[in-house]
């Protein structure tokens, strides 16, 4: 997919397994797609999950060419298909893992990186919408809108049960960058965790002030959250929508820079200062890998 590999670290709940983060060319907020390697069975799909992300490109040429593209990888893909009024291409990864390229419209900063395979103007420019699956929209609503001050602005047929809807929820100016889309789907079974599964999607607070205000207003309102964790390059809070599904909220800073030099970010295993002491152990028991 031609992203740059920005920090490669590990789980910091569960050493043995990487925490690898794949972005833009400088890690942008915003911009990085990441992925633990459990070896776990497959994902069962179904609801109370995440069921697609969404990467922005800049321009419907640029779809047409990642669709020869993928096409030459022999990646699973569809063709591109108008969706919510934005033209859009669907692919899988090997282990199922369902992904959509959108077209944005090259609107907002771009940060191509200039050792990708890929063409600069055709380069990821960082995540678009993320689709779940509720079985009931009314509780999940209640989440979006009264407790994370999102917007529902519209909906249109899910494309794969189109007698059901896929409900779309804004935040901030809104844009493919900034939205949530639920689809509401009631008599699909649960999803059962795996590869090719989403653990937790994650939303950006700019600062520090606003992630402590978060923390406190979730306090306020009573629902159960992990707390304030301090992940070194950012700060994290986590808690679960009604349907389980795991949300983060996390800031944009200190970033991925703050203990590499930007020109290396990723080329060796990096450790948060807490888990320095087990450096040796650590790195052992993990897999090489390119």
């Amino acid at each position: 997919m031609g992203m740059r590999l920005v920090k490669r670290s590990v789980n910091q709940d569960d050493v043995s397994a990487y925490h690898l983060f794949y972005a833009d060319a400088v890690g942008s907020p915003g911009s990085d797609l990441t992925f633990f390697d459990w070896p776990v069975p497959r994902e069962r799909r179904g609801n109370n999950s995440i069921t697609r992300t969404y990467l922005r490109v800049g321009s419907g040429e640029s779809l047409a060419w990642w669709a020869q593209y993928l096409r030459e990888k022999g990646v699973k893909s569809g063709e591109i298909v108008e969706r919510d009024g934005r033209l859009t291409l669907d692919l899988e990864d090997p282990e199922g893992q369902r992904l959509s390229l959108v077209d944005d419209g090259g609107v907002g900063e771009a940060h191509p990186w200039d050792r990708s395979p890929v063409p600069a103007e055709h380069q990821i420019r960082g995540l678009g919408p993320i689709v779940m699956s509720v079985p009931r929209l009314e509780h999940t609503d209640i989440i979006l809108e009264h407790v994370m001050n999102m917007r529902q602005v519209r909906s249109y047929p899910h494309p794969e049960y189109p007698q059901h809807k896929v409900f779309v929820y804004e935040m901030g100016d809104g844009g493919p960058s900034a939205e949530l889309h639920v689809a509401e789907l009631p008599t699909l079974r649960p999803a059962s965790p795996g590869a090719g599964g989403v653990h937790h999607v994650a939303f950006r607070t700019p600062t520090f002030e606003e992630y402590d205000a978060w923390a406190a207003h979730l306090q306020a309102l009573r629902i159960p959250n992990s707390g304030k964790v301090d992940r070194y390059w950012f700060r994290s809070l986590y808690f679960r929508e009604p349907n389980g599904i795991l949300f983060e909220i996390a800031s944009d800073g200190p970033g991925f820079a703050v203990d590499e030099d930007p020109e290396t970010l990723g080329e060796k295993i990096v450790l948060a200062p807490f888990l320095e002491p087990q450096r040796e152990q650590i790195v052992a028991n993990l897999k090489p890998i390119d």
